[in-house]
């Protein structure tokens, strides 16, 4: 697989829709040996400002020396932005190599009845592997939508969790009300983790 066929083959998976929930994932990431158990994070969710502060987070952190992997969505200009290591962009061969184990693994999966891994659960198990592969000492992780059902929630408990801004979005899939978003958003808190939030509205604060 080359790179032109491993973005082919990424596109294709946006045909199964975005569907909440880790039951697929797991199954992924335990087809190819859960890369994501043998790494650290700071996991950061909520509604603005989660592309700031991970570009922040992992700038501050490679210049004190971590070699940290970041995963953000969407991309801006290149879709090599998504995965970067002290902030290189995966190299084409390295996304074409990785999307070839994933899409084994996937393919695997739907063979045996299962739904097949979506666009944004084939792109998070890459890039979990190839930080787990590269050897980082951190991952600056930004949930997609939500938090609690996110795919990047699959992660074990991070070292810090970061709430960014939190307000009305995602309504159909998070709720109908900023309390529910909220949970929603706080359900990457797991126990063993520092929590740091930004100021919230008191109804989010509440929840949080």
């Amino acid at each position: 697989m080359n790179y032109k066929e491993a973005l082919k083959y990424a596109e294709g998976c946006k045909q199964y829709g975005i569907i909440p929930g880790l039951d697929s994932i797991r199954r992924l990431l335990g087809g190819l040996g859960d890369p994501q158990e043998r790494l650290k994070y700071v996991h950061i969710a909520g509604t603005n400002g989660k592309g700031s502060v991970l570009a922040m987070l992992s700038s501050v952190l490679a210049a004190a020396g971590y070699r940290t992997g970041a995963y953000s969505s969407p991309q801006v200009l290149e879709h090599r932005e998504m995965f970067q290591i002290n902030r290189k962009m995966i190299a084409k061969a390295e996304y074409a190599r990785c999307m070839e184990r994933v899409s084994q693994a996937a393919e695997e999966i739907a063979s045996q009845g299962f739904a097949h891994p979506t666009y944004f659960e084939v792109e998070t198990v890459l890039a979990l592997l190839w930080f787990q592969e590269k050897g980082c000492d951190i991952v600056v992780l930004e949930t997609g939508m939500g938090g609690l059902e996110d795919a990047t929630n699959v992660i074990p408990s991070p070292l810090v969790c970061v709430l960014a801004s939190i307000s009305m979005d995602h309504m159909a899939v998070l709720g109908d009300s900023l309390e529910k978003i909220a949970g929603q958003k706080a359900g990457i808190i797991k126990p063993g983790s520092r929590v740091v939030s930004m100021k919230q509205p008191p109804e989010a604060m509440e929840v949080i």
